[in-house]
C-alpha cells in the first residue's frame, strides 16, 4: 500500500522558478510512487489576505494550472481545495486546545513572519491576527486530515512540521494511539536565488521569474539581473560565482554552453549584454512546453474545474474517513 503525502500551496500568487526547482520538482518525482493529495490551501491563503478574497479566489485557478503545466498529473495527484474540506475546520478547533499561545509565538518560522510583518507595517505586532498566529494548527490538521505520513517541505517549514508532530503526541497521550506523527521530505534542491542576488526568490521581493511572464517581460527582468559589480568593461574577466545572470544559465541552459560561458567570463571574451541575452534566450527555450501546457488550461477552464472538483471529492472521502476515527477516540461520536 502506498504512503500518503499531503502537500499545499497557499494560491496568493503564480509559481515562480524558485517553486519550480524547489517543491514543484519534488512533486513531479514523488507522483508516482504516492498517495499524492495536493491543497490549494484557500483558508490559509486568507490568514493575511482576509481584506482580499478575489485575490485568493483568482489565483485557486491560477495555481492549479502552474501545477498541472509543471507536469503534475490529475490521474495521480488528488488536487483539492481546502474550504470544500469542512474537517479540516473542525480539527484546527478540536487542535487548538492542545497547543499554547506561548509555543505558537516561539515557533521560529511564526517568529520569522511576524518579524517580517512588523518590519513591513511599521508596527509592534497589533496587526497580528489570531488566525495567523494559529496557521500552524490549521496545517496540522491539514495533514492529520489525510493519515499524511510524509510532507515536502524546504528546511525553514521544519517547525512547523514539529508543531504537528508535537500535536499529534498530544493528542495520542490523552485520547489513545489515533494519529500518525508525519515526516518532513526535504527537498534536495537548494533554494532558488532572486534576480537582485538574494538568497530567496518571491514575489513581495520583487526578483522572482514567473512561469506565466511573457517573453517581453522575461527580457525587461534579465537584462536587469545582478553581474559581477567588477566588471566595467566589456573584455574586463568576471567572477561567474557573483553574477546572476550565470547562476540561472545553470538553472536552464545546457551543460556545455555554461561551462563554456564560464569559461569566457573568466578570460573577459564576454560582454554581460551578450550573456543575458543568451540568458533570455535559453529562459524562454525553458519555459516553452510550460507555456503551451498553460495556454491549453487556460482555453479549457471547465477541464481545470473539473480536476479541482475530483480531486476534492477524494479528499472528502479520505478526510470523513478519518474525522470518524478522531470523533470515537474523543467520544464524541454521538
Amino acid at each position: 500500500m502506498k504512503k500518503t503525502i499531503l502537500t499545499g500551496l497557499r494560491p496568493t500568487g503564480n509559481l515562480h522558478l524558485g517553486h519550480l526547482f524547489g517543491a514543484g520538482q519534488n512533486y513531479v518525482k514523488l507522483q508516482d510512487d504516492y498517495e499524492f493529495y495536493l491543497e490549494i490551501a484557500d483558508v490559509q491563503a486568507l490568514t493575511d489576505n482576509f481584506n482580499n478574497p478575489e485575490k485568493v479566489r483568482k489565483n485557486v485557478k491560477e495555481i492549479t494550472i502552474d501545477l498541472l503545466s509543471i507536469g503534475l498529473d490529475p490521474q495521480k495527484v488528488n488536487f483539492f481545495i481546502q474550504s470544500k474540506i469542512p474537517e479540516i475546520a473542525e480539527l484546527t478547533v478540536y487542535y487548538s486546545n492542545l497547543v499554547t499561545v506561548a509555543r505558537l509565538q516561539r515557533n521560529p518560522t511564526v517568529k520569522t513572519e511576524i518579524a517580517q510583518k512588523k518590519e513591513l507595517f511599521g508596527n509592534d505586532g497589533e496587526s497580528i491576527t489570531y488566525g495567523f498566529l494559529g496557521y500552524p494548527v490549521s496545517q496540522a490538521a491539514d495533514i492529520t486530515a489525510f493519515n499524511g505520513e510524509l510532507v515536502p517541505v524546504g528546511d525553514d517549514q521544519l517547525p512547523l512540521i514539529e508543531q504537528c508532530r508535537e500535536i499529534v503526541r498530544k493528542f495520542n497521550s490523552i485520547y489513545g494511539q489515533t494519529l500518525k506523527e508525519p515526516q518532513a521530505f526535504l527537498s534536495e534542491t537548494k533554494r532558488v536565488k532572486g534576480l537582485d542576488g538574494n538568497e530567496k526568490m518571491g514575489k513581495s521581493l520583487g526578483n522572482a521569474i514567473f512561469l506565466n511572464d511573457s517573453e517581453d517581460i522575461i527580457k525587461e527582468k534579465v537584462m536587469g539581473a545582478i553581474t559581477d559589480p567588477n566588471k566595467i568593461k566589456k573584455d574586463d574577466p568576471a567572477n561567474p560565482d557573483i553574477c546572476m545572470v550565470y547562476y540561472y544559465h545553470n538553472l536552464v541552459n545546457s551543460k556545455e554552453s555554461v561551462n563554456t560561458i564560464c569559461k569566457e567570463c573568466k578570460q573577459g571574451a564576454r560582454g554581460c549584454v551578450q550573456c543575458k541575452k543568451e540568458l533570455i534566450e535559453a529562459m524562454n527555450n525553458f519555459l516553452k512546453p510550460i507555456r503551451e501546457k498553460r495556454k491549453y488550461y487556460e482555453s479549457h477552464p471547465e477541464e481545470v474545474k473539473e480536476i479541482l472538483d475530483n480531486g476534492t471529492k477524494k479528499a472528502k472521502q479520505k478526510a470523513e474517513e478519518q474525522m470518524k476515527k478522531v470523533k470515537s477516540a474523543m467520544k464524541i461520536d454521538y
